[in-house]
Formats: C-alpha cells, structure tokens, sequence
C-alpha cells in the first residue's frame, strides 16, 4: 500500500512540473474571453455630405393677398370672393445638393449626445399655376371674373441646428435628432384678374412680389447611422426632415451620405 501511495504522489508532482513548463497557448490552457471595443466618439467633428431629396409646397393660399389688394372696394371681390377662390393647389418636385456638417460629442459608456451644425446647398422647391372663372348678376348687371395665378418658390440653402442622441455598440453610432430648420428662398407669386361689367371688358389688374434671398425657418427632424472606419475617419448615412414657415408652406426632405473625421 505504501509503495502505491509513494507511485501516485510522485507521478502527480511530474504532471504538474510538466504543466508548469508548456507554453502560454489559449486552445491548451482555455481561450480568454474578449470584450467588445469600445469607440471613442466624443470631441469635435466636421465632414461633408452630398443628399437627394422631394420638396413638398402648397400653394392654395400663396396668391391671395395680392389678390385681395388689387380688389380692394370692387363689387367682385365684395360679392364673389375672388381673392379666396382655390385656384393653387399642392405639389411636389426632386432636388439634390451637398454640404457639410459640424458637431460636438459627449459621451458616458454606450450614450453620446451631441450637438450639430448642418448645411446643404442645392435646388429644392417648384412652382404651380392655375386658372378659374366665374359670373353672377348683381343690380341687374352682369360680372364675370377670371383669376388666374402663379407662384414658385426656390430653395437654394437648407440647414438645421440640432440636438443628437445616439447609442453606440462596436463601430456604428444609431441616432436621432431634433433642431431648428433654416433655409434662403427665392420666391415669386403673379395674381391677374380679368373680366367683364356688364358685357364690356373691364382693364386687367395685375401684380407680381418677388422676394429673392428669403429668410425661412422651421423645424428639423431625422434619424442617421455613424459608423467609424478607421482612428478618427467615419462613414455617414441620414434622413432628415425639414419643415419650413414661409409664404409658400414647404417642406424639404432628404436622404445623405457623408464622410466626416472625429478630432
């Protein structure tokens, strides 16, 4: 018994003086478990973009102001309304511009929050006519009017001032944002008013406002996806929405790709 004893302890202490010599290799003494890397993004970052997008604008009510003016005291307007008669009415168009952006990162582990400068410059917008008549007796005559209208509004600038909220995991950085829209228009609108009194044509009255370099503004909305390439350098893809107060009620909204580096 004691000799088997004696056999088992010396063969355990070979087996560990042999263990203790083979080399580090993970498949031999179990793989180590890696945890996922982490990307820095916060700090300072700018990049450049190039979009697509639809322009949506409704005209229904572009024209009537000017209308309204030149039927100040006139039995037309007066007993028919000319000025509010629903002569425009929507449409929408395609466009596409590029730009830059411009933003700063804050981060605490997988949440980044942030904020952004964004800028596009392109041809975003269009423009509607359209046509109606009508006639009525009133004292015994006879009126018959036609307005006809026009309007066309140009975007040549859009951008938007945001707050982003992002999470990221791995390379790519899901977010959303929300800001301020601002944009520079050039926007045209005609009213034409013609008819007759009683049989006979009366003068046409006319008048054209041209607003070129229009300040408009709004809101802004979308949704995007970061993704880090390289120390620094990432890719971007985007949606955003812009909504805009003008004269001409115009929204704007784009799909982008974009290259930007993070300081």
């Amino acid at each position: 018994m004691r000799r088997v004893v004696v056999a088992a302890a010396v063969g355990v202490m070979a087996q560990t003086a042999y263990a203790a010599d083979m080399p580090d290799y993970g498949p031999l003494r179990g793989a180590l478990v890696e945890t996922p890397r982490v990307i820095n993004w916060e700090g300072f970052y700018v990049g450049g973009q190039g979009g697509y997008g639809t322009s949506d604008m409704d005209f229904s009510n572009s024209t009537s102001g000017i209308a309204s003016n030149l039927l100040v005291n006139t039995v037309i307007e007066n007993q028919m309304s000319v000025s509010s008669w629903p002569v425009l009415g929507k449409a929408s168009s395609h466009g596409q511009g590029w730009g830059a952006f411009a933003g700063y990162n804050a981060q605490w582990d997988d949440v980044v929050l942030g904020v952004e400068a964004n800028y596009m410059h392109g041809s975003f917008g269009g423009g509607a006519t359209g046509s109606m008549g009508r006639q009525i007796d009133y004292n015994n005559v006879n009126y018959r009017a036609i307005y006809t209208s026009s309007a066309a509004i140009n975007v040549n600038d859009i951008g938007s001032a945001r707050l982003r909220a992002g999470y990221a995991f791995g390379s790519f950085l899901p977010y959303a944002f929300i800001g301020a829209s601002l944009g520079q228009a050039d926007i045209v609108r005609t009213a034409t008013i013609t008819g007759t009194q009683g049989g006979v044509p009366f003068t046409p009255l006319s008048a054209t406002q041209v607003q070129n370099g229009h300040f408009i503004y709004g809101y802004a909305g979308g949704l995007g996806m970061d993704v880090m390439l390289y120390r620094g350098l990432f890719l971007r893809a985007e949606w955003e929405y812009l909504k805009f107060a003008a004269p001409i009620d115009t929204s704007v909204s784009t799909v982008r790709a974009g290259l930007g580096y993070k300081f």
